[in-house]
């Protein structure tokens, strides 16, 4: 028979004795079983009620729904409410492989379970490794919630946890509540423990409040809010430590991210970040790549975009917290700027383009002003199967309108520079032997002039002369920032190889090398370099291999003639022939900057162990930068972290130490440090989530 009706009961029984009239009775043996829409119980035999409009099971009886699985001596189903009730029962859910006992159990149509004198865990049945008691439990199935009076949690049968009242998830559901403490400790601010407390105000809105003791330093409280509507989305990070016991004075951390998508192509948004102190990050931060940061940026911007045209304006500002940066070299703030860029095409195939700035650039030290830039571009691209040709003509003009200027020096300047160039390119393809794969062969030559113009009266801004890479081999201006237009004549060639898989478009293997030979000297320098005589730029190559499904590799280079031709060598290879075993080796080099080594791993030893590890060493500095070592124990519903680290934490070089400790009860919580998120930050490919 089918049932439509969620509410109708679908009653099934071997043998059954009724007795009709005023008062009427039933009696039921012989296996029974109950359907009520996704819902199933069955038993041994079951007599109705007529008062209480319920069936008492007997017997072996069982229920079941999506989501639980409960199994009892003895159980009433009140089919009006939908309510059932067991006694003594032995429950299961699907969701989190959890389980446990009661002595009385309830659950109603709304999939909610209350539970007395009850044991919950996640561990398989005969293990009990870890093991949560309570007065009584509530499960929420739907909201994925749990709470729970009086409960105390075991681990290997010692106590570790008494609370009077706690909710734990039993799914993915947000809940407010206070968040496993994390316990650490460093050699710079002692002993640490953090208690999250997290508010969930909305769906949409969330909070995130943090206490943090630091034996050495004192109370700090972090916190962070979260907001996220149709158009709107951001995050507001205030840290506060109010009296620093060892610098003797507060300090704090504010930081603001915004973002706006409006609906007619406009967008804004806001970043926002400010320190009490350019050691902050070093003090409190608690890794290397953050301690480094020397700027922190602040930008208020709009910005637009449609099919041709685009459209930004901002203002900029910056924070400067390395104390070894002069005020002459911080960066300008841009009070303010608006970019603006435009590209049409024309029936006839000729592509119009214009790209045009005008920003203001303030600072308290040295040179400011106005600077205007417009560059109306035309170009004609034309592309076949297997070939592509681009000629491009470029007008490049400057203005500048300056302040602060020293005596001698122009108030007003501008700069003109024609820019011709033809870009052109081959594809060229064949299917290989090994069927499903075909390479490519693909050279490209841009061809780039731009004649000499005097710009050593005009300042500089926000132009640098970059590392030449694959990108700024096929760039035009060997410059970055208009307050220089290289001159130049000149060839860049290169050529790129891949082989690609046909039934996927994956790309097994990608190999590119280029060079940029130049007809003459460039004269157009930045201030305190020379002009630059060298025929021919370094050759820089690429590679990247994924033939083999378990081996990576990237491995870039750059060098030119003479004794020590290397200028900068970066390789990766990494090795995982399964999802928990990880072996990451780089390289990095670069002439009379850095070379340095680095090698990370997640390795099983065995079922249950797991050796993991980073070593950061600094072949130039003859140290290392950091090393951490550590081992997980993983069993059928627990794990368990050990890490220890040593790393640099300022930029003088200080070192610091730690310890970590994390206890992962699965389906439950972690207590101790959170050792998951420096493996996942210092491990390429690992993650944190146990098997």
């Amino acid at each position: 028979m089918v049932i439509d009706d969620a509410n109708t009961v679908q009653l099934e029984a071997g043998h059954v004795e009724a007795q009709l009239g005023e008062s009427p009775t039933a009696v039921m043996s012989g296996g029974v079983l109950l359907r009520r829409a996704d819902k199933l119980v069955g038993a041994d035999s079951a007599r109705y009620d007529p008062q209480t409009k319920a069936l008492h099971l007997e017997g072996g009886v069982r229920y079941e729904d999506p989501g639980t699985q409960i199994a009892s001596r003895s159980a009433e189903f009140g089919y009006v409410s939908g309510r059932i009730r067991f006694e003594g029962a032995e429950f299961s859910m699907s969701g989190n492989n959890a389980r446990g006992a009661a002595d009385m159990l309830e659950i109603n149509q709304n999939g909610k379970l209350t539970l007395d004198k009850v044991e919950y865990t996640t561990c398989p049945p005969n293990s009990e490794d870890w093991l949560m008691q309570g007065r009584s439990i509530e499960l929420d199935t739907n909201r994925g919630v749990g709470t729970a009076k009086g409960m105390k949690l075991r681990f290997q049968g010692v106590p570790i946890l008494y609370a009077p009242y706690m909710s734990f998830p039993i799914g993915d559901a947000r809940k407010s509540g206070v968040l496993t403490p994390e316990i650490g400790s460093s050699g710079r601010s002692g002993n640490e423990i953090r208690v999250p407390y997290y508010w969930n105000i909305a769906p949409n809105y969330d909070a995130t409040i943090t206490p943090r003791l630091l034996t050495s330093r004192g109370l700090q409280l972090e916190t962070q809010f979260r907001y996220l509507t149709e158009r709107n989305e951001g995050v507001i990070v205030a840290d506060y430590l109010p009296e620093d016991d060892i610098l003797n004075t507060e300090r704090h951390q504010f930081r603001f991210e915004h973002r706006t998508l409006f609906n007619n192509g406009w967008r804004n948004q806001i970043n926002f970040r400010e320190v009490s102190d350019s050691q902050y990050y070093e003090d409190l931060g608690g890794s290397l790549s953050i301690s480094s940061i020397t700027h922190l940026n602040r930008n208020l911007r709009f910005d637009y975009y449609s099919e041709n045209f685009s459209l930004l304006g901002q203002v900029q500002d910056y924070q400067t917290i390395d104390d070894a940066i002069l005020p002459v070299e911080e960066p300008y703030r841009r009070l303010p700027q608006l970019l603006a860029n435009g590209r049409w095409q024309t029936p006839l195939g000729v592509r119009f383009g214009i790209d045009g700035e005008i920003v203001n650039f303030d600072r308290d030290v040295g040179v400011t002003g106005w600077r205007l830039n417009a560059a109306p571009q035309i170009d004609m691209p034309i592309a076949r199967p297997g070939w592509f040709v681009t000629p491009a003509v470029a007008l490049d003009y400057t203005r500048y309108d300056l302040g602060n200027t020293l005596p001698g020096e122009l108030s007003e300047a501008d700069r003109t520079v024609p820019i011709s160039s033809l870009d052109t390119g081959l594809i060229l393809e064949r299917t290989m032997a090994n069927a499903g794969r075909i390479q490519t062969i693909e050279p490209r030559l841009l061809y780039v002039n731009i004649p000499y113009r005097e710009q050593s009266n005009l300042p500089v801004f926000d132009t640098i002369s970059p590392d030449i890479n694959l990108v700024q081999l096929y760039r035009k201006n060997r410059y970055l920032g208009i307050d220089r237009i290289g001159d130049t004549e000149q060839i860049s060639v290169g050529v790129t190889s891949r082989i690609l898989d046909v039934s996927s478009g994956r790309e097994l293997m990608t190999a590119t090398i280029g060079q940029t030979r130049y007809f003459d000297d460039r004269m157009v320098t930045l201030p305190g370099a020379t002009a630059a005589t060298n025929e021919t730029s370094d050759y820089i190559a690429q590679l990247r291999f994924l033939l083999f499904k378990n081996v990576n590799f990237d491995f870039g280079h750059q060098w030119g003639t003479g004794a020590n031709n290397t200028t900068k060598s970066e390789a990766r290879f990494q090795y995982r022939p399964a999802d928990s075993k990880i072996l990451n080796v780089a390289y990095r080099f670069r002439r009379d900057s850095l070379e340095q080594g680095d090698v990370s791993w997640s390795w099983p030893m065995s079922q249950t162990w797991n050796f993991v590890g980073r070593y950061n060493y600094s072949f130039r500095d003859e140290q290392a930068l950091e090393q951490f070592f550590g081992l997980e124990y993983e069993s059928c519903c627990w794990g368990l972290r050990l890490v220890s680290r040593r790393h640099i934490s300022t930029r003088d070089g200080t070192r610091d130490s730690s310890f970590g400790l994390q206890l992962v009860l699965k389906g439950m919580t972690s207590v101790g440090t959170a050792a998951d998120k420096l493996l996942e930050r210092g491990i390429l490919g690992y993650s944190a989530d146990l098997r």
